[in-house]
């Protein structure tokens, strides 16, 4: 699966997410402008160690991604979507879209793309989830739909055995 970010802007939020991403062997697409840069600190110490083994593409604008992927489903997750995020059947090669933390999608965008924006049931009074929360959600329900496909299920202890 495609985890896409678009102007992420707390290193914390991509950092989580790309572990999230290497851990169940999504690829992470990051649209420019970034509120941080990719060896800040924050971001490393987030992602742990495992930034070497992500998929990792990055893209000067919202254009050239869509230039790149335009035949591929891109769902798009915002609080304004009619559809919610388990209503989607998920291709294991699909594009699942986040905003930035501050602003999401812009409208501009959800507006052309209606049929594939889905939302994250939560009360009225709130305004949204976590990024990295809101990225895990959705794509494990994708990967529940695709059976896991290509994720290890280890079911043993450590120290003692079932």
């Amino acid at each position: 699966m495609n985890i896409v970010l678009l102007e992420p802007e707390i290193p914390q939020n991509t950092g989580n997410i790309a572990r999230t991403c290497v851990a169940t062997g999504s690829s992470l697409h990051l649209i420019k402008p970034l509120g941080f840069k990719l060896d800040e600190k924050s971001v490393k110490r987030a992602g742990l160690d495992y930034w070497d083994l992500l998929d990792l593409h990055i893209y000067e604008s919202y254009d050239e991604f869509i230039s790149k992927h335009s035949s591929s489903p891109i769902y798009m997750a915002t609080t304004k979507a009619n559809h919610t995020y388990d209503e989607i059947c998920y291709d294991e090669d699909c594009f699942i879209m986040f905003g930035k933390e501050t602003a999401g999608i812009p409208e501009e965008i959800l507006k052309d793309n209606a049929d594939f924006c889905i939302r994250i049931p939560m009360r009225e009074d709130i305004r949204s989830l976590n990024l990295s929360n809101s990225v895990a959600i959705v794509l494990y329900e994708g990967l529940r739909q695709n059976k896991f496909t290509k994720l290890e299920n280890y079911g043993e202890l450590t120290k003692y055995h079932w």
